[in-house]
C-alpha cells in the first residue's frame, strides 16, 4: 500500500513535517511505508512546508514585529519565492510573546520581500497567516519607500498606532515593484475596515481591547482616506476588497502594490505538488489542530478530500467538532481526534501530541481502511 502522509501543523504544538515524521513512524511501525508531503494554506507554517517540498532556504535579516532585528527565512525555487509573515514580523516575534496590538508593525515583511526580489522572481508569493500587527500595511510600504509624515512633516515609524497621526504621504522615493506575479495566498475575505474588517474581526486574537479595535478601525478608514488624496484614488475600492483585511491589513497594501488574491489551500496544493504525489497514493492521511465548521469552509483539510478524487482520505486532528454524519460529505473516510485518546490538553504539549500521533498512525495502518485500499485494483 501507498501511504501519502500530507497534514497541516497543529498549532502550539507541531510543525506540519513533525505531525507527517510522527504519523509516518506509526505507519513504518506496522511495516506500512509512506510518502510525506508537508502541507500549508498561506499561514504561519508556509515557508517550512515548501522547504519540505525541496525549495532552498535564503536567509535574511529583517525587523520583527516591534522592531527588533532577526533572522528570517525565504523559500526559493527556480522563478518562485515565498514569504510569510510569521517568521519576518509575526506573532512569534513578539518580545516575551506578550501582544502589542498598536506597536507592532508589517516593516518586517517589506523588507523580505525586498530581499526576496533580488533573487530575480517572476512570482513572489505572500503567505499571511500569524501576523501581529494592524498597520494596514503602513510597514510594508514603508519598506517600499512610502513616507508617512505627520501635521509638522515629521516621518512617523509605521504601526497600528501611528494610522491616526498620517497628514501627508510622500512616495518621491517609492521603490516600484518589477513586472513580477505578486500573489497573496490568503483563504481571508475580510476587507480592511467596518465591522468585518482587520481590526474587529483580528484585533482581539493580537492583544487589542476594546478602546483599541475602535482606534485601529479609525486609524485604517484615515490610512485610506489619505491614501486617496495623495494619488491612489483606488484606495477606498481596494479596501472594501475580499481580503484587504488579510494580516491586520497587510493584504490592502499588497493590493495596492499590484498583488492578487488567491486561495490558500489551493495555491500551495499546487506549489507543493500534491497531485501528482496523491496520484501515486492508495490512501491519503491529512489533518490539522482542529476540525470544526470553519474546516467545511475551504481549509486544507476539506480541500485535500476534494482534490485526492477516488483516493480515500483520513483525517488526523487534535480535536474534532465535526458530526460523524458530516465525514463523508466532507469527503473523509475516517477522522482520528487526539482528545479522543487523552484527558490531557495536546494543543501545547508536543511531545504527548507525538505520541499520540504514533499510536494513531500503527492503527491507520492495521484499520480495515487499510487493507480495503491494499487490495483494491489502481483507480487511475
Amino acid at each position: 500500500m501507498r501511504v501519502l502522509v500530507a497534514p497541516d501543523k497543529f498549532k502550539g504544538s507541531l510543525t506540519a513535517a513533525q505531525v507527517a515524521r510522527w504519523l509516518a513512524h506509526g505507519l513504518a511501525g506496522v511495516g506500512v511505508a509512506s510518502r510525506q508531503l508537508p502541507l500549508a494554506d498561506g499561514g504561519d507554517g508556509s515557508v517550512d512546508a515548501a522547504l519540505a517540498a525541496g525549495f532552498t532556504g535564503h536567509a535574511c535579516t529583517v525587523a520583527g514585529a516591534t522592531g527588533t532585528p532577526r533572522r528570517a527565512v525565504l523559500a526559493v525555487r527556480g522563478d518562485t519565492v515565498v514569504v510569510e509573515v510569521a517568521n519576518t514580523c509575526g506573532l512569534a516575534t513578539l518580545p516575551g510573546g506578550r501582544g502589542q496590538p498598536l506597536d507592532a508593525s508589517s516593516l518586517g515583511l517589506g523588507q523580505a520581500i525586498r530581499q526576496a526580489l533580488r533573487c530575480g522572481p517572476r512570482r513572489v508569493v505572500l503567505a499571511l497567516g500569524g501576523s501581529a500587527s494592524t498597520d494596514g500595511g503602513m510597514g510594508l510600504l514603508t519598506a517600499f519607500g512610502f513616507r508617512f509624515l505627520d501635521a509638522a512633516g515629521r516621518v512617523l515609524p509605521p504601526s497600528g498606532r501611528a494610522l491616526l497621526d498620517i497628514a501627508a504621504i510622500d512616495t518621491a522615493a517609492a521603490v516600484r515593484l518589477p513586472p513580477i506575479d505578486l500573489v497573496v495566498a490568503s483563504d481571508v475575505t475580510n476587507p480592511l475596515f467596518g465591522p468585518e474588517g482587520a481590526a474587529a474581526v483580528y484585533g482581539p486574537q493580537k492583544g487589542a481591547d476594546s478602546a483599541e479595535v475602535r482606534l485601529l478601525d479609525r486609524g485604517l478608514r484615515h490610512l485610506v482616506e489619505v491614501l486617496s488624496r495623495s494619488g491612489f484614488p483606488e484606495s477606498g475600492a481596494l479596501a472594501q476588497a475580499s481580503g484587504a483585511g488579510s494580516a491586520g491589513g497587510i493584504g490592502f497594501a499588497a493590493l495596492l502594490l499590484g498583488a492578487r488574491m488567491t486561495s490558500g489551500a489551493d495555491f500551495f496544493l499546487d506549489l507543493l505538488d500534491f497531485d501528482r504525489h496523491c496520484a501515486a497514493a492508495d490512501l491519503v492521511i491529512t489533518g490539522e489542530g482542529c476540525l470544526d465548521a470553519q474546516t467545511e469552509h475551504g481549509k486544507l483539510p476539506v480541500v485535500v478530500a476534494r482534490r485526492a478524487g477516488p483516493v480515500p482520505v483520513v483525517a488526523v486532528a487534535g480535536r474534532s467538532e465535526l458530526d460523524r454524519t458530516r465525514w463523508g460529505r466532507e469527503g473523509f473516510a475516517e477522522i482520528y481526534a487526539l482528545s479522543d485518546y487523552t484527558d490531557r490538553d495536546t494543543a501545547s504539549d508536543g511531545a504527548l501530541s507525538a505520541e499520540l500521533l504514533v499510536r494513531i498512525g500503527r492503527e491507520i495502518g492495521h484499520s480495515p481502511l487499510s487493507a480495503c485500499a491494499l487490495s483494491s485494483p489502481d483507480p487511475r
